[in-house]
């Protein structure tokens, strides 16, 4: 029989059995979380450009008629396996090639410009590994056989900040004075003679051929393994393949493929360079609307 807990003063009574104590939490800190957030955005940026796809734009007048100063595009990463040279900067963390693909003739490609510190460069694939390259008469001669390169009309490009009359203000850069045309509504525009190539697997693009120059005749180039011969569609004004690297010339010679950084698909943007950074009117009116979603 139990003997009932006494309830007269004095009497010890059981201690009540108490929770632990919670933990504090700890302070919210918007600069922690700034940071978090920030690092987490930076690598979904770093996997998507080294891997997915990656934006460029157009420096340079090489790739005209198709690709203009002031264009933006985009490039596909996965398309002839990653190096690399995928990752930004070149960060040494891809050893050789993994996934390779070998590119298409007439297929556009960045890659990393052989010993020109990095530069990221666009260009045209024309020959492939074991292929034999050159021009004669401002034709090229693919595996011994000529490429068919068709006139057609010219093309015409409105003269704007970002293609202007080349002179010795502008290095050269821009349309030769004897290229300009005056149109009815008082604009200028340059003319230039446009042809047609067609490639043996049936790719065909538009090129420029303005003039009769030293690299319309070269000698016979021979694409070693794991190369490719890569040219500008603006035939006399592109430094590509038919030049030698530095320090023998300025030019890129055989490409390796593990420097190719992605194919060409699409642009999505492009501006004439008219437009002032202070007067957004401005941005609209610059834009080559035209131009924006144009494939490959």
């Amino acid at each position: 029989m139990e003997t009932p807990a006494s309830t007269e003063p004095g009497a010890t009574r059981p201690e009540t059995a108490q929770a632990p104590a919670a933990k504090p939490e700890k302070p919210k800190s918007e600069w922690r979380d700034l940071a978090t957030f920030l690092l987490k955005l930076a690598l979904i940026v770093f996997i998507v450009r080294s891997f997915i796809f990656s934006p460029f734009s157009i420096p340079s007048e090489s790739m005209l008629p198709r690709l203009l100063i002031g264009d933006y595009l985009f490039i596909t990463k996965w398309n002839y396996g990653y190096s690399k040279h995928s990752l930004p900067w070149s960060l040494p963390l891809i050893p050789g090639r993994i996934f390779p693909g070998t590119p298409a003739r007439g297929d556009v490609v960045v890659f990393k410009a052989p010993n020109h510190n990095g530069e990221d460069w666009i260009k045209r694939v024309i020959g492939l590994p074991g292929d034999t390259i050159e021009m004669v008469n401002g034709q090229v001669i693919l595996n011994g056989k000529p490429v068919p390169k068709q006139r057609i009309a010219d093309f015409v490009l409105p003269i704007s900040p970002n293609y202007p009359v080349a002179s010795a203000e502008t290095q050269g850069r821009g349309c030769a004075p004897s290229m300009v045309r005056q149109q009815p509504d008082g604009t200028l525009v340059c003319r230039m003679p446009r042809f047609r190539e067609t490639l043996p697997n049936g790719k065909t693009y538009n090129v420029l051929d303005l003039a009769m120059l030293d690299q319309d005749n070269t000698q016979v180039f021979t694409v070693p393994a794991g190369h490719v011969f890569l040219m500008g569609d603006n035939r006399d004004n592109s430094t590509d393949s038919r030049f030698p690297q530095p320090p023998y010339g300025n030019g890129i010679g055989f490409v390796p493929i593990e420097n190719i950084e992605g194919k060409a698909v699409v642009n999505f943007w492009s501006t004439d360079g008219s437009a002032n950074w202070f007067l957004p009117w401005t941005w609209v009116t610059a834009a080559r609307w035209n131009r924006i979603g144009e494939g490959f």
